[in-house]
């Protein structure tokens, strides 16, 4: 009888493991890899690794003309659609020196708040549902359908909405369509107190959230982190606010810019609800508004050809994820011939480098959700 010993090596325990989240991963919002090098049960270091869904968008913008650029513009984030199009159809129109008429920048405010809506309730569903809380999803998807209903019928889209065009609008809005808005709004803001009770409440959900994945406004400045979670650290910027676009500039009594000093997983949740509670405010400002303008038309008539004057000009846009922004180049072609894509998720996700490392890897998952973002918005 032979008896054999197996070594390990002496310095075993403190060797590091890389440890790959992903690509395919359940609470990633698309294909997301995460490289975590671990030191027993903590991040020594986080690479995120994005590129697995890209389609080139920038590049395709350049073989389209300045109609059918709307189309691609409106995918990258899929729960952004109208914010996206608005965008790249304001870029066009700074380029044209287009005024667009009043009756379509009410309407184009009133549809960017409730795509805001829909894109918050998608996160305030699935954020608890990462976390183990099966409940809240059932909620925000009852909520999310009443309001997909006023914007299916508009558009004919549920995601993809193809309603904003150059100039303008698609065309104007059913009869009756305003009433109908106006009490998917009521119906949505008297249950918006479920996030607040079933969730904000719940104390396992603030055990796994206070005080987990703090993001100092340092590291949201050297990142260009913005939106919800820009906030959510002190940062107090809003586009809306500080350079308003379409007819916020009218709204500054009811746009609430919502800020935490935190930075922590909670803070971003709770920044996020409180903004999808104004931003139903500012829709029925919006739709108070629009029973008092008179009929009128909803876009410019456009040439058959439409060709862009040369030069370049920069559109950036408070879309629900975060600044978007749209710089174009001209040649004074029908097609762009440049059209660079800043996005929010890109620049937001970046700052996982510095906020997983430190973190137990069983509180990844909460610090990665609560970042809110889209994984086709970081590949574009």
């Amino acid at each position: 009888m032979t008896e054999t010993t197996v070594g390990i090596g002496g310095a075993a325990e403190s060797t590091d493991m890389v440890l790959n989240i992903g690509p395919q991963h359940p609470s990633t919002h698309g294909v997301l890899r995460l490289r975590l090098v671990l030191d027993g049960e903590r991040i020594a270091s986080a690479e995120p690794v994005v590129g697995y869904m890209h389609r080139g968008a920038e590049k395709l913008f350049e073989a389209r003309d300045y109609r059918q650029i709307v189309m691609l513009a409106n995918r990258h984030d899929w729960l952004s659609a109208f914010s996206n199009e608005l965008g790249v159809v304001m870029a066009v129109e700074r380029m044209l020196g287009m005024e667009v008429p009043e009756r379509a920048v009410w309407m184009r405010t009133l549809l960017a708040e409730l795509n805001r809506v829909l894109n918050h309730l998608m996160f305030l569903g699935s954020y608890p549902l990462e976390l183990g809380g099966i409940t809240p999803i059932f909620h925000a998807f009852r909520e999310r359908e009443e309001l997909q209903a006023v914007m299916e019928e508009i558009s004919g889209g549920r995601m993809h909405y193809m309603f904003n065009r150059v100039g303008g609008l698609k065309e104007d809005l059913p009869a009756g369509w305003l009433g109908r808005a106006r009490a998917a709004i009521a119906d949505v803001r008297t249950r918006m107190d479920v996030y607040d009770n079933l969730v904000r409440g719940n104390e396992i959900f603030r055990g796994r959230t206070r005080g987990v994945g703090v993001l100092s406004a340092e590291a949201v400045h050297a990142y260009g982190v913005s939106g919800p979670i820009a906030r959510a650290s002190g940062v107090d910027f809003d586009l809306r606010r500080d350079e308003p676009y379409l007819a916020y500039g009218e709204l500054q009594d009811v746009l609430k810019v919502v800020t935490r000093t935190e930075g922590d997983c909670l803070a971003r949740f709770e920044c996020l609800l409180e903004q999808t509670h104004n931003a139903l405010d500012l829709a029925v400002a919006c739709l108070d508004r629009m029973d008092d303008l008179p009929p009128g038309p909803v876009n410019q008539r456009l040439p058959k050809v439409l060709k862009a004057p040369e030069g370049h000009t920069y559109a950036w846009t408070e879309n629900p994820l975060g600044i978007n922004g749209y710089y174009l180049v001209s040649k004074g072609e029908k097609t762009p011939y440049r059209l660079k894509l800043r996005s929010a998720s890109y620049n937001n996700i970046q700052a996982l480098a510095v906020l997983l490392p430190g973190q137990l890897v069983a509180d990844m998952v909460s610090i990665l959700g609560s970042l809110f973002f889209v994984v086709g918005d970081i590949d574009k």
